[in-house]
């Protein structure tokens, strides 16, 4: 089954609640439209009101059956409250005046509204920069327990054809103990895009044909990562080639129960998995859809300010599959 069909099937009459920051972006109004329509959220458009309907009465959308909330206009009750709770939040790091002044930005107000369980994910990022996006989710949802990063997913799709890669968006560098976590929390995406994990912690080596710290680092890795999933079909460190076409895994990794059949694909270092997913997305033909925000204990999806309507309809799907996940 196509992807965007599946996950539309799982979250189907779930009454999910997506919050959209960016609420009177014509690109956000238009798939939160659809979104309700098609009975998979519940959206709500943080924003001015009246910029809102301006913006919607000008695009030819009918938001009658939206919910709409302008920030400046939150009864003085509920608003305190989410002073309070941000303060609590940030453990003496933040004072109420300066909660006050962070809760002027949208994106802390649909943050906190996640955290508070008013929503069950967000999407952002179609105006604004992914530091804006992702900052707030760091400072107040946070890591799920024992993960210490975020980190970024491509699900790279082509026929009938489906893979994982990581980290392609978010961490520069990542030492043995990062990497082993991205490949864990990559396994878990996956299955959630209904891919069985068979997961490969790729290098320019496999199993010792080189040397040197970066192999080092990769093998380090995959001894942690089983570890810690004793379960979990994982190996390393492998040459991709290795990794996905059965003939040269067998040679280069007999025995191994990942090579030649990988569909997660664990990258060593940032600069790698982004040059390797964008090979696969402009010469493979394959659809990259992504980046899918791993390992926060609440959804928060990152947009790229070149999205159209229709990726921010696809987003918010993969983040409300993201939200049914952790219930």
């Amino acid at each position: 089954m196509e992807l965007f069909e599946s996950l539309k099937q799982k979250i189907q009459g779930k009454q999910l609640k997506l919050v959209f920051p960016e609420g009177d972006d014509p690109r956000i109004i238009g798939a939160a439209v659809r979104l309700q329509a098609d009975g998979l959220v519940m959206p709500t458009l943080l924003g001015d009101a009246d910029a809102i309907a301006s913006a919607a009465e000008k695009n030819h959308f009918d938001i009658t059956s939206l919910n709409v909330v302008d920030p400046s206009q939150m009864a003085s009750d509920q608003y305190q409250t989410m002073v309070e709770a941000l303060v609590d939040r940030r453990h003496g790091k933040t004072s109420p005046d300066q909660a006050k002044e962070m809760l002027k930005d949208p994106n802390y107000v649909g943050t906190m509204m996640v955290y508070m369980d008013q929503m069950d994910g967000m999407v952002s990022g179609a105006v604004h920069p992914t530091g804006d996006t992702v900052r707030p989710a760091l400072q107040i949802i946070k890591t799920k327990p024992g993960v210490k990063r975020i980190s970024g997913a491509f699900i790279m799709q082509k026929a009938d054809q489906r893979y994982v890669f990581a980290d392609c968006a978010i961490n520069i560098e990542l030492d043995a103990e990062g990497m082993a976590e991205v490949a864990l929390e990559s396994a878990q995406t996956a299955k959630i895009f209904d891919i069985d994990p068979r997961v490969a912690m790729l290098s320019f080596s496999t199993k010792g044909s080189a040397k040197g710290e970066m192999v080092t680092k990769v093998q380090d890795a995959t001894k942690l990562a089983q570890q810690q999933a004793p379960e979990l079909p994982l190996d390393g460190e492998l040459q991709f080639d290795a990794a996905i076409v059965p003939s040269v895994g067998e040679k280069k990794a007999p025995g191994s129960k990942v090579a030649g059949h990988a569909n997660v694909f664990v990258f060593p270092e940032l600069q790698s998995g982004n040059i390797g997913y964008k090979i696969a997305q402009r010469l493979g033909g394959f659809e990259a859809i992504g980046p899918i925000l791993q390992g926060l204990n609440k959804p928060v999806s990152d947009l790229s300010r070149g999205a159209n309507e229709e990726d921010v309809y696809k987003v918010s799907i993969i983040t409300a599959a993201q939200a049914l996940a952790n219930h």
